[in-house]
């Protein structure tokens, strides 16, 4: 049985409520993510998943909301 993981990034370029749901949105769609919860001031995004993701595809979700790691 796969264990849960956690990664915590920080994504830059968030100033409001619809940049946090945007990057919820498109992290949310990777394969195996099971929650996602955005800090709009500190930009801290903590990525739960029932299995370990790729870091590449987190940047690429964020990407596509429009934003970047930092």
């Amino acid at each position: 049985m796969a264990t849960a993981s956690t990664n915590t990034y920080t994504v830059t370029g968030m100033t409001c409520g619809h940049c946090v749901s945007s990057v919820a949105e498109e992290i949310g769609k990777i394969d195996g993510v099971t929650s996602v919860n955005v800090d709009l001031a500190s930009g801290r995004v903590e990525v739960t998943a029932d299995a370990p993701i790729a870091d590449a595809d987190v940047a690429a979700a964020v990407d596509e909301a429009g934003y970047a790691l930092a």
